[in-house]
């Protein structure tokens, strides 16, 4: 049975849903919206719960009061893990991991909206979406060097070099400075870069274009760019025709056939 997106109702985060897309906004603004072990957990099951849903095509994640996500709670995880034992630790970063596992495995595409603050795990949400959008200003910082950690933290070590290269990803990790919002569009980490009042509306038509598509197809897409990566060139040639003459049985192929036939713009169903 689908997931009916049109019907979920969200505790730890502002949560809507519109014309096939659905926004998921973090909504603790007089702290820059940092998560919580409850919120990573929500985030985890919302997206993994995504994966069955029929009528969402795409997925704006953004984060109210003119910031996008400024990481985990200080006083709700950090002091909390600080009376854990390894085995409690290891538990809290898988589940963290869990949440990128859940955002690259959900087939929608994913637009994050970033706006003042992104940082720590406010940064990896941003890294695991697939574009990124960002408003003058902001300032992205994988900053877990600074508080003692290591930047290997959800995956930035595999994902964040395949964005924006080894190089300055290594500058970014082993030194938890900020990037510049204008940095971000120059490495490629921002697919472009939109006036703070047009941000979120910018990423809503974005979303929309997408939802709009064919939303099979675009599920096959995601899910061959990420298993893509440790590939050899002939093994990722050959996983690409059998994906695409499966996505050549849908409708939505015919359909974009017949509607180029007839001289219109073809109508997606997802089928």
């Amino acid at each position: 049975m689908s997931w009916k997106a049109a019907d979920y109702r969200a505790t730890h985060f502002d949560w809507s849903y519109r014309d096939g897309v659905v926004e998921i906004a973090l909504n603790r603004p007089e702290r820059k919206n940092p998560l919580t072990f409850e919120a990573y957990a929500e985030l985890r099951d919302c997206f993994r719960a995504l994966a069955s849903s029929d009528e969402c095509g795409a997925v704006v994640l953004t984060g109210r009061g003119g910031n996008f996500c400024s990481g985990g709670d200080v006083h709700e995880i950090i002091g909390p893990l600080l009376e854990r034992d390894m085995k409690g630790l290891v538990e809290f970063t898988r589940m963290t991991g869990d949440v990128v596992k859940a955002m690259r495995g959900c087939p929608q595409p994913i637009v994050a909206a970033v706006e003042g603050v992104c940082a720590g795990a406010g940064a990896i949400l941003a890294m695991a979406s697939d574009f990124r959008l960002g408003a003058p200003g902001c300032r992205t910082a994988f900053l877990f060097n600074r508080v003692g950690l290591a930047g290997c933290d959800m995956g930035a070590c595999a994902m964040l070099p395949r964005i924006i290269g080894q190089g300055r990803a290594s500058e970014l990790l082993f030194t938890g400075r900020a990037m510049s919002a204008e940095e971000g569009e120059r490495w490629g980490f921002f697919n472009r870069l939109c006036e703070a009042e047009q941000l979120l509306s910018e990423a809503w038509k974005l979303a929309g274009e997408l939802a709009q598509g064919p939303r099979f197809a675009n599920g096959f897409t995601k899910n061959q760019l990420n298993v893509e990566w440790d590939m050899s060139l002939d093994a990722a040639i050959e996983a690409e025709a059998q994906a695409q003459a499966i996505c050549m049985q849908t409708r939505d192929f015919r359909r974009a056939y017949e509607a180029f036939v007839e001289k219109r713009k073809p109508v997606f169903e997802g089928d």
